[in-house]
């Protein structure tokens, strides 16, 4: 039997398990589903956004269509959580275009902090980036508009 925290955790790694799922689809409303509303974020392409509309517009909409193979390092998560607050970090992959829609390894890292609104972990603040020395742009597949 898992005692809360264990439950907890074990939550959280299903969290990352899933919008993983979600990315790989691009399937954006299924994505918002883990994510607060009033969340305040920014990533590889975004600069600092607040709310869950402003993430996707200026951040998922960009990336998520032009990259592929994304995947979260779960075996390398490192989360905790205390009370209705919980964290976790954890490296990605995935394999970006160049502008010649050649493909290239696209690694980086997650940082994200949750609160538990109504018996749910949500997203309350992201912070996602590419490793140093990473290519910043991708431009996906040959034939698809550029992003950054």
């Amino acid at each position: 039997m898992t005692d809360e925290r264990g439950g907890d955790l074990a939550a959280i790694r299903c969290w990352f398990e899933e919008l993983e799922d979600c990315v790989r689809r691009v399937d954006f409303d299924a994505g918002r589903a883990f994510f607060a509303p009033d969340v305040v974020a920014f990533g590889t392409r975004a600069d600092v956004v607040a709310g869950l509309d402003a993430l996707v517009a200026n951040q998922w909409r960009g990336i998520w269509g032009y990259i592929r193979d994304f995947r979260f390092a779960i075996d390398q998560l490192h989360a905790g959580c205390d009370g209705d607050l919980a964290w976790g970090v954890v490296p990605w992959t995935s394999t970006g275009f160049d502008a010649t829609g050649r493909p290239f390894d696209r690694p980086g890292r997650a940082t994200v902090i949750f609160e538990r609104r109504a018996g749910r972990w949500l997203a309350k603040h992201t912070h996602f980036s590419l490793n140093p020395g990473t290519p910043p742009r991708t431009f996906g597949p040959a034939g698809r508009s550029k992003s950054t």
